[in-house]
């Protein structure tokens, strides 16, 4: 039943999903013609993707704690790292693309919700690498992982949380004056995405980028997709069916998009 609806759902996005030509928003257009459909290589890619390749051959196995919706593809408790590293890490694109919207952006700081084994850490590190990042991860030995990523691709000032994200977020939020990315990669429920969304609304500002994983993961994600982009701070949005651009800008016309990619 999954695969179905997700199939519809991919299908449908892409019938009626614009490229930068359909884009009539200055910003926008800017956007999707300079970061998002920037597909030179980059110098950074080969080496985390190295890093990657590490992981989807290391046959260790490690118990999981899963404090979210769980998995699509496995909800057993112990897993190998190569099977996390498959099913669960952002694929090669998606990845490359967080690394591009953070060069772009050149945030303060960064806070990510589900750090997993490590990958999309390291690419927001070095998009940014004058940028503290929180990233917050529930699961204790997934967070080990991570950390020898985090070695092994010698990057620092990434602080990383490891807890309930209802219980570690709120701390991150508090501690800091104002966000300014946020990325949600945790927990894909209703009721928990709009509730991260509301802890972030008072610390967002005109250049704050929340960004938002799975928006098609379930019916209960879309509904919090819908309720995200209807919200009246928020003045832009762009779909990108696998994640969702939410942003601020004050004096933008209120526009919802759908990007191809």
């Amino acid at each position: 039943m999954f695969n179905l609806r997700f199939a519809k759902d991919f299908l449908l996005h892409r019938l009626k999903a614009k490229t930068r030509h359909g884009t009539h928003s200055p910003f926008v257009y800017r956007l999707v013609d300079s970061v998002i459909y920037d597909y030179h290589n980059k110098k950074v890619y080969e080496k985390v993707e190295n890093l990657r390749r590490e992981l989807l051959s290391d046959e260790r196995v490690i118990n999981v704690t899963d404090l979210g919706a769980g998995s699509h593809v496995n909800n057993d408790s112990q897993k190998k790292v190569s099977g996390i590293a498959k099913n669960a890490l952002k694929p090669p694109q998606l990845a490359k693309l967080l690394y591009r919207l953070v060069a772009d952006l050149q945030p303060r700081n960064m806070i990510e919700l589900g750090t997993c084994l490590g990958i999309t850490s390291v690419y927001l590190k070095e998009g940014a690498p004058g940028a503290e990042l929180y990233t917050l991860e529930g699961c204790p030995q997934t967070a080990g992982i991570a950390l020898e990523t985090f070695r092994k691709a010698d990057v620092y000032g990434i602080h990383e949380i490891t807890g309930n994200f209802d219980n570690t977020l709120p701390d991150v939020i508090n501690e800091l004056d104002q966000l300014d990315f946020v990325f949600i990669d945790g927990n894909h429920t209703k009721e928990a995405t709009l509730r991260y969304f509301e802890w972030c609304l008072p610390k967002v500002h005109e250049n704050t980028l929340l960004i938002f994983d799975d928006i098609y993961w379930s019916d209960g994600m879309k509904e919090a997709w819908a309720e995200i982009k209807a919200h009246p701070q928020v003045t832009v949005t762009i779909d990108l069916f696998w994640i969702g651009l939410v942003y601020f800008k004050r004096g933008q016309a209120k526009e919802d998009f759908l990007i191809k990619i």
